[in-house]
């Protein structure tokens, strides 16, 4: 049996073009002699399709999705995901399935048994849990087809749900696994994944064959490296990150195996690869093509820069360099040095006579206060409003540069740089961000060396730099990275050897800035915990505030 697992970048909601693609990777799979093709989890709609779940006519859509690529099931099989009316009255309306298509017939279907209801996953609001499991007959082999989770419980050790999908199906003699999947990025999950593959295989010493998503949807980042597993407990086969692609397998090569063929899994290369692959399908699937954004000669907006010009192209990225009276002359100079390197549209607009009018407005409302970070917030907010019009009048996408540190401690200015359609940094790090410039600079010097070596500073006040405000970030990352990331309360960090006054001062910065991250515009997903829909706290609460 010749199988092929076509590794795709669908578009939610977009039932025409995913329908298209999967069509096209059908006559390639044809074209090589393929006995059946396998497509990922929610193929037809795209994942994750959230409430339009709720909408009858989206099932509809779904529904004939699966009508049509019947039709191009004669020769070769096709397994595909798509959502399905639950036939019983109990429980959710909908089944999250996996379709075995063949000479225009559904000869079987697998439901999703364990649906996660963690981080950015909502499954159990929409979907009905399998309670029967039956393996499918094709081509003299017995399949054990299973959906995306319902392999991450290998014989019960997933406290998180109280059956194994997998050991019911063993007990009908399958000859092989096939698992559809939508497996969002992290810069953990490659690793992860092979693991949980390899925990299966050696289960049931049955070679598996992994097909996942590419792709990003909005925060959403999906990372391929679709996997083939043989009996023996190697990973056959890793396909590339990040990439479309169709490949072809035997299964009896498979299942011979003897042979291990990965992907690097550096993290930094993969946050890079994520990041440029959320900038680039945000644009091109909200049919956006030029990005703009605020570069002033530090590392954040550097990265942002090089980053967007990858994504989209140098003619299709503007920045605006907006120096006030304490913008270093160095500043400038670094800022001006990268978009020569990139061969990208620079303009200079000076804010100091703009920041002097909203002075002189506020003057006698502010007679007698001191001077504090009032007027800072005033200059990053006129930058803001500077690149909105401009955003506005030339339909560029503003481009937010703030980084995750920046958002987790409030050290960043709503409606000011806060401003933005898409957050590329907003769940990297400070530390993260210099090893991307780094990575950026492996080859040669993009992003001018002054620019990653000089000490950060925002340049909202004389001789400011980020220190006279936070700790050093290579002192407050990893007390960031164990409050969110690991959810570790104050005490548990303290007995990490950290002083007690700094994690509650940091942690508390945490808490009460909440409320501007709910203002935030949507942000690239690249850790296991990143600020949106996957961590999910009160703006009003009690716990260290």
């Amino acid at each position: 049996m010749k199988i092929a697992l076509a590794q795709l970048n669908y578009t939610i909601g977009d039932f025409d073009g995913n329908l298209s693609k999967m069509i096209s990777y059908i006559e390639k799979a044809e074209n090589s002699g393929a006995d059946v093709v396998c497509f990922g989890e929610l193929a037809t709609c795209g994942y994750p399709p959230a409430d339009f779940l709720n909408f009858s006519e989206f099932i509809q859509r779904c529904n004939h999705s699966i009508e049509q690529l019947k039709q191009y099931s004669y020769k070769t099989a096709i397994i595909v995901g798509s959502p399905i009316v639950n036939p019983k009255i109990e429980g959710k309306d909908l089944l999250n399935s996996a379709f075995f298509l063949y000479q225009g017939e559904v000869i079987g279907t697998a439901h999703k048994t364990l649906l996660p209801t963690y981080d950015i996953f909502d499954e159990y609001r929409y979907f009905e849990p399998a309670t029967e499991f039956r393996t499918i007959r094709f081509k003299g082999k017995n399949i054990a087809l299973t959906v995306c989770e319902d392999i991450w419980n290998v014989g019960n050790d997933n406290p998180l749900y109280p059956i194994c999908p997998m050991d019911h199906l063993i007990e009908q003699s399958p000859d092989l696994m096939i698992n559809i999947s939508a497996s969002p990025f992290n810069y953990n999950q490659p690793k992860n994944r092979k693991e949980v593959i390899l925990a299966n295989v050696n289960r049931y010493q049955l070679p598996l064959f992994y097909i996942n998503h590419t792709g990003a949807q909005t925060d959403i980042v999906f990372d391929g490296g679709s996997v083939v597993a043989s009996p023996d407990g190697n990973i056959f086969r890793e396909m590339p990150h990040f990439t479309e692609t169709i490949e072809y397998f035997d299964l009896e090569d498979v299942i011979s195996g003897g042979r291990t063929d990965i992907q690097p899994d550096d993290k930094t290369s993969l946050i890079y690869q994520a990041l440029i692959t959320g900038i680039r399908d945000y644009f091109s699937k909200l049919n956006l093509k030029t990005a703009i954004l605020g570069l002033s000669g530090g590392i954040d907006s550097a990265v942002v820069t090089t980053l967007a010009a990858q994504a989209l192209g140098k003619e299709n990225v503007r920045v605006i360099l907006m120096p006030s009276q304490y913008s270093s002359e160095h500043s400038i100079a670094d800022a001006v040095s990268l978009t020569q390197n990139l061969g990208i549209r620079f303009d200079i607009v000076p804010i100091k006579e703009t920041y002097m009018a909203f002075e002189n407005s506020l003057q006698p409302l502010f007679l007698g206060t001191e001077p504090d970070v009032t007027e800072e917030n005033i200059q990053a907010r006129i930058r803001g409003l500077l690149l909105m019009a401009i955003s506005n009048k030339y339909g560029n996408i503003l481009l937010n540069t703030s980084n995750k540190s920046e958002m987790a401690v409030g050290y960043s200015t709503l409606y000011g740089d806060m401003c933005g359609g898409l957050a590329v940094l907003g769940d990297v790090y400070k530390t993260e961000v210099y090893q991307l410039a780094h990575y950026i600079n492996r080859d040669d010097e993009v992003i001018p060396l002054n620019s990653i070596t000089k000490p950060p500073s925002a340049e909202l006040r004389p001789g400011q730099k980020d220190s006279d405000s936070l700790p050093l970030y290579d002192i407050l990352d990893p007390i960031l990275f164990h409050y969110i990331e690991e959810s570790k309360g104050p005490e548990e960090i303290i007995a990490m050897g950290y002083e007690r006054s700094l994690v509650l001062n940091i942690l508390k910065k945490v808490n009460i800035n909440e409320f501007k991250r709910k203002q935030a515009p949507p942000v690239i997903r690249v850790s296991p915990k990143a600020f949106g829909p996957g961590r999910r706290m009160p703006i009003v609460g009690k716990f260290l505030s």
